[in-house]
């Protein structure tokens, strides 16, 4: 009997999305442990993955670094991803669509590191 291999449908994904895929709660101990400083390359790469996935620049990468540094930058950052990024990513992941600017906003606010932990979970689906 001969077994068929069934190819993968990826062909509605853009072929660069560079892979970052880390458990939300490394984001969380790192991002805690260093005193935000993880967050400053979490910022980046997240910027870099979002700006392919988006397939033009939506973040650069001043903004990302600025953003690990300064509140209204930061602010500016959970806001641009909630809503120009994030809906991308749900559709290339087939889930319902939404606008969580609002949240990531108020929670980069208060609890960066709980919003980082949000992108990062929605982000890692991107990648099964």
């Amino acid at each position: 009997m001969e077994v068929i291999e069934t190819p993968q449908e990826d062909w509605n994904k853009p072929k660069n999305i560079p892979e970052f895929k880390v458990d939300p709660i490394i984001v969380l101990l790192l991002s805690f442990i260093t005193c935000g400083l993880y967050l400053i390359y979490w910022n980046i790469k997240i910027a870099e993955v979002l700006n392919a996935v988006v397939e033009r620049e939506i973040i650069s990468t001043p903004v990302a670094v600025f953003a690990g540094c300064c509140l209204p930058v930061n602010l500016y950052f959970y806001y641009i991803a909630g809503k120009e990024g994030m809906p991308k990513v749900y559709q290339l992941t087939g889930e319902l669509q939404k606008d969580q600017s609002t949240l990531l906003l108020v929670l980069g606010l208060f609890f960066p590191f709980a919003a980082a932990m949000i992108v990062q979970g929605d982000i890692n689906r991107l990648y099964k």
